[in-house]
């Protein structure tokens, strides 16, 4: 009876370079996922900027002034006039909302001051503004 030996040339291998291509699939789609679940609170305006601005939470009230002076709330573009109620329709119940302003650094100052003044009409208002 012949029995035979173990001992073979070749060694055992694993290839992982279909791992490593899966690998990148799947780090291709999570990235691409993640970039299209991003909520944009703002309009693109340039902001100032400044060296002791704090940071703060997301914000479900977003005023934005462009270069031109329009005025967009949550991204639609809205009246100085009608802030007041749209903001009270967002706000609902809640005792307290946050709204930040977003300004452009070319707008005019008395246009978001315009912005502020309405908003400080409703009650239970804060507000924050933008900075870089």
């Amino acid at each position: 009876m012949h029995v035979p030996e173990d001992e073979s040339d070749e060694t055992p291998e694993i290839n992982i370079i279909p791992m490593i291509d899966v690998v990148f699939a799947l780090l291709t789609f999570f990235i691409m996922a993640s970039l299209s679940l991003t909520r944009a609170q703002g309009l693109d305006v340039n902001l100032p900027e400044s060296s002791t601005a704090g940071t703060q939470t997301e914000s479900e009230i977003n005023v934005t002034v462009d270069p031109k002076g329009n005025i967009s709330l949550n991204q639609k573009q809205i009246k100085v006039e009608d802030i007041p109620a749209a903001v009270q329709a967002i706000k609902g119940d809640r005792p307290t909302a946050f709204v930040v302003i977003s300004g452009d650094v070319e707008v005019n100052y008395g246009r978001v001051i315009a912005v502020m003044d309405k908003l400080k009409s409703v009650e239970g208002i804060k507000i924050g503004v933008a900075t870089q």
